[in-house]
């Protein structure tokens, strides 16, 4: 079967050419529709349910919400495991199901149990809602909205988080690949009725009257229409509260034969504020609002975040001309920098192969037609993780093994040449003549390269049998690697042999050239080496065995991690107060924190987030605060400090301030959901 490929290739060029061509263009087109991200999301197959219930303390929320939520969906099939946290006005329950459960499809179990837990919660503490449809990886873009300097008391928090919901949030939603953009920080705008309890006991009005007369008094109805030809005429009750003056004017009582008793009589109507469970900072200076774009699962990152920015600089226009939109996390950055660290690896790990082959076949065409597998063999792999869906990464392109894939090239064309060379004749072959050496000798040494591949694709397979965590990591880097052998492995079959066949010298040349030379040397150094190790054989076996143990044993008694640290050009600070601390005493405390790490020339800007958002993904308690430390480029740093370095600094400045609790932790882990 391999010789009638090998044959078929080398006799049929033009074919082989074309169909290498449709190959190169397959590759390409692929590499612009790949996924592009920085690391593989390894976020399990969840489903969120949050249910917002502020006038619930912990114990209540667990036992009024959370635990009939979590009894109504105990049956729901395909469920792995169940998770929650109850917290003061605040209910988040993670569904995790099986992997190869549509998402959808779970959402719409969940969503079929959440109305029988809807009628065994009491009325009026909360309603259960799901979650975005995004994962650990999905807050891609994150921004801060806040005043320019000299504005900064133009504005407060509850006029800039305005700006957000109705303005910046408005005009970002819609865009494709978008789940969410959540709110964070500021103080959301409401209209209150602030009762005075002197009045209502006078006037005879209760609560419940205030209550009943607001609800019925701020709704539109129809009435159908009137038809008086030749026109329609229909009928409108508008009755929607549009100012404070509205509100005021609502009547709450109005007995026959006295005075109404209007709303304003008992109680003072008013802007106010929500509870908040959350505030932003920005470098300890004010309380600030931002928003987080939370990307839907499955989408392209990339793609995402770029549409976002194209949207900023029009939404930037909306906006008055002393307040900015600033971004501190965008996600292109990484993946920038990721995809820039793959590339040089790749360059560089292409150029020293091609150098080695180059130096090591002896022969300058032969070298490049084994080089060429190399680009052949990476637009295949792209061209089916296209196909089977997975993201370019660093895990996934930073696992290609340049010497894995030529191997099979390299074989063929060093058997070609030890073959042509056993050719005493010094005269010209044709063409013809030159197909026959050829796949005579591909021939002999193809099966069993062939079998060395198999057996290389064959260690692979333990990795693709991971599931979890583990497999969501590790699985993209087997398939990928895979990916290149196979057609590495098709390329030796097919286009290696038409190569060689069209594009070696067919003048036999003994001629001995620096290759052979060199190879030479290495056998003089390497034949004496080999003879005494065979005379002392058990002494080296017994040496390598000993030298094994004592690596197994330095090896228990390492560290380990399960990915290495991704430097990522910022990092956070986790700080937490002792619990109980309330939202105002976490602000100032970070904000005292943001202040001292302002003052390092190397940091651009430090963004705070104090507690829970909006949307509690990631229900963080009101004393626990995420710093963003967001860091000028390296090569604008007066300073010749590292990395780790700089952090360390930061960390020994932050320790005095009394009662906090301080980790640093990477940029992306201060982001993903619960």
């Amino acid at each position: 079967m391999l010789d009638k490929i090998i044959r078929f290739s080398i006799k049929n060029k033009i074919v082989i050419g074309i169909l290498t061509l449709l190959w190169i263009i397959w590759g390409v087109w692929s590499a612009t529709k790949l996924p592009i991200d920085a690391t593989p999301d390894i976020t399990n197959n969840q489903v969120q349910i949050i249910t917002v219930c502020p006038t619930l303390a912990g114990q209540e929320v667990e036992q009024l919400v959370t635990f009939p939520i979590e009894q109504s969906i105990a049956n729901v099939p395909d469920i792995e495991e169940t998770r929650s946290i109850s917290r003061f006005g605040l209910s988040v329950i993670t569904v995790v199901f099986k992997e190869e459960v549509d998402v959808y499809f779970a959402r719409q179990l969940i969503t079929e149990k959440l109305k029988q837990a809807e009628e065994e919660i009491p009325q009026g503490v909360g309603t259960p809602e799901l979650a975005p449809v995004s994962t650990g990886l999905g807050e891609v873009y994150q921004y801060i909205l806040h005043p320019k300097k000299g504005s900064e008391k133009k504005y407060d928090a509850k006029e800039l988080r305005t700006m957000q919901d109705w303005i910046v949030r408005r005009q970002l939603n819609g865009t494709p690949g978008v789940a969410e953009i959540n709110s964070f920080g500021g103080q959301l705008k409401q209209y209150e009725v602030a009762v005075n309890p002197d009045r209502l006991r006078a006037m005879g009005v209760s609560i419940s009257d205030i209550f009943t007369a607001l609800e019925k008094n701020n709704q539109n109805t129809g009435g159908a229409y009137i038809d008086k030809k030749p026109n329609a005429y229909f009928i409108r009750g508008i009755g929607l509260v549009t100012s404070l003056e509205d509100a005021g004017n609502i009547v709450v009582k109005n007995n026959t034969g006295s005075v109404p008793i209007f709303i304003k009589d008992v109680a003072e109507v008013r802007f106010g504020s929500a509870v908040r469970y959350g505030a932003m900072t920005f470098n300890g200076q004010v309380d600030a609002v931002g928003g987080v774009v939370m990307m839907l699962k499955g989408a392209n990152s990339n793609e995402v975040v770029n549409l976002i920015k194209e949207k900023i600089p029009i939404i930037q226009k909306s906006l008055p001309p002393d307040v900015v939109i600033e971004p501190y996390l965008d996600r292109t950055d990484l993946v920038g920098r990721a995809i820039d660290t793959v590339e040089k690896n790749l360059i560089e790990g292409a150029l020293i192969v091609i150098f080695v082959l180059v130096l090591f076949l002896g022969n300058f065409r032969a070298g490049l037609i084994v080089a060429s597998a190399i680009p052949l063999s990476l637009l295949f792999a792209l061209g089916m993780m296209n196909v089977f869906g997975v993201s370019a990464n660093l895990m996934s392109l930073g696992a290609i093994d340049f010497g894995l894939i030529v191997d099979g090239a390299v074989i063929i064309v060093e058997a070609t040449l030890h073959h042509l060379g056993l050719n005493k004749s010094k005269k010209m072959l044709t063409q013809s003549e030159m197909d026959e050496e050829v796949f005579l000798s591909a021939s002999k040494i193809r099966s069993s390269a062939a079998f060395g591949e198999i057996i290389i694709l064959i260690v692979y397979i333990p990795i693709l049998t991971l599931v979890g965590v583990e497999g969501k990591m590790f699985t993209p880097m087997a398939k990928t690697v895979g990916f290149a052998i196979l057609g590495a492995l098709i390329l030796s079959l097919t286009y290696i042999p038409m190569m060689s066949a069209l594009f070696l010298s067919k003048k036999m040349n003994h001629k001995e050239n620096f290759s052979d030379k060199m190879m030479k040397r290495l056998q003089k150094v390497y034949q004496p080496l080999l003879e005494k190790a065979l005379k002392i054989k058990y002494w080296l076996v017994g040496g390598t065995v000993a030298l094994f143990a004592v690596a197994l044993f330095i090896f228990s008694r390492m560290g380990g991690e399960f990915i290495p640290q991704l430097q990522e050009g910022d990092f956070a600070f986790h700080c937490i107060l002792p619990q109980g601390s309330s939202l105002n005493q976490s602000l100032e405390t970070s904000m005292q924190a943001s202040r001292i790490i302002k003052q390092f020339d190397e940091v651009k800007m430090v963004v705070g987030k104090t507690g829970a958002a909006e949307v509690p993904t990631d229900p963080m308690p009101p004393e626990a605060t995420d710093m963003m430390v967001i860091l000028k480029p390296q090569k604008e740093w007066k300073s010749d400090k590292t990395y780790d370095e700089l952090a360390d600094e930061i960390s020994e400045k932050l320790e005095a301030i009394p009662g906090v609790s301080l980790k640093r932790t990477n940029l992306s882990k201060c982001v993903s959901m619960n």
